[in-house]
């Protein structure tokens, strides 16, 4: 049985122990207490549509206490990458791997520095999750995982895929995986920020016209970033794309909502900020991404919200002039 090590202790941690449990030996490693304590009183939940289920798994604040690992899944927040980096290359078996699924720009190249390109593989999923407690997170949607190609260890990535599927996901294999990340980057920056600032679900942006215009505006702009760097994107409307995932979650509230709402960082500046620094980089203007990624992060200083030491190991956001 391959032993898992679930670096994520949130919405997103609990939606894969839960699924993952059944079939492989699953290490949850984080520094949550609440939801470790939570996990260890009633197992990891998941409410979903047809119910909810619940599932054991072996719980560690410190790597030390984890055995030796076959993969790492990294589902942390991207500020956390650099620990999670350290932590997988102190879990993992000497030929173990690690998946990122995170949002953003960045994480996979802080994995990859970390523990050498042939042990990192990159993920993007549309799947959401929200968290109603600790250790017990809400489906938000069902949506595939899209894995990258690139990658020269291919008997790893196919036990990878062979794993999730046997999990009940939808895997597939995506030569693009760039066009993918920047697809799913159009609709994180149009949807995240908005739906934080306004304390709205996602579906409120097609039902408020000032805030539909705002987020079309910003999915254009982020789209003109990914093209003008060559990337092919995964549609032709990004406009008609975002209008579709905030359909399909309506109901949802998006990630940066809950950070801000729980008193927490968001991941701002992997979304918004990292956009607006590749288009000052490569002489895109991107003002909208600018001024929300201005806005979050104001937003975060009004609420008193600060990076633990330990949450800022990642070092400074990327300068916005």
């Amino acid at each position: 049985m391959m032993r898992i090590a679930l670096l994520g202790t949130g919405a997103m941690g609990t939606l894969f122990g839960v699924r993952l449990a059944p079939i492989a030996e699953v290490w949850m490693l984080g520094t949550w207490v609440e939801a470790l304590q939570a996990a260890r009183r009633h197992g990891l939940r998941l409410t979903t549509p047809q119910g909810e289920e619940t599932a054991p798994v072996a719980l560690a604040a410190d790597p030390m206490e984890v055995p030796p690992c076959d993969l790492a899944l990294i589902l942390v927040k991207t500020y956390q990458t650099e620990r999670a980096a350290r932590w997988a290359e102190q879990v993992l078996r000497p030929d173990g791997v690690a998946l990122t699924l995170q949002n953003g720009l960045g994480p996979y190249e802080i994995l990859r520095e970390r523990l050498g390109a042939a042990r990192v593989f990159q993920g993007v999923t549309t799947m959401g999750a929200t968290l109603l407690a600790p250790g017990h997170a809400r489906l938000g949607g069902e949506g595939p995982i899209w894995l990258g190609a690139a990658s020269p260890n291919r008997q790893q990535i196919q036990k990878i895929i062979d794993l999730l599927k046997r999990a009940g996901f939808q895997v597939e294999v995506q030569e693009n995986l760039q066009g993918v990340i920047w697809g799913k980057l159009v609709a994180n920056t149009a949807i995240n920020p908005i739906t934080a600032l306004f304390d709205v679900p996602n579906g409120a942006l097609l039902t408020r016209p000032d805030l539909w215009r705002l987020a079309r505006g910003v999915a254009r702009e982020t789209a003109g970033v990914a093209r003008a760097q060559g990337i092919p994107l995964p549609f032709e409307d990004p406009e008609g794309f975002v209008a579709e995932v905030c359909r399909q979650t309506a109901e949802n509230s998006s990630s940066m909502r809950q950070d801000l709402r729980r008193g927490r960082p968001t991941e701002i500046d992997a979304l918004n900020g990292a956009v607006a620094a590749v288009g000052r980089r490569i002489g895109v203007p991107t003002p909208l991404n600018e001024a929300l990624w201005r806005r979050v992060k104001a937003a975060e200083e009004r609420r008193g919200i600060a990076m633990r030491p330990a949450e800022l190991e990642q070092g400074p956001p990327p300068a916005i002039a």
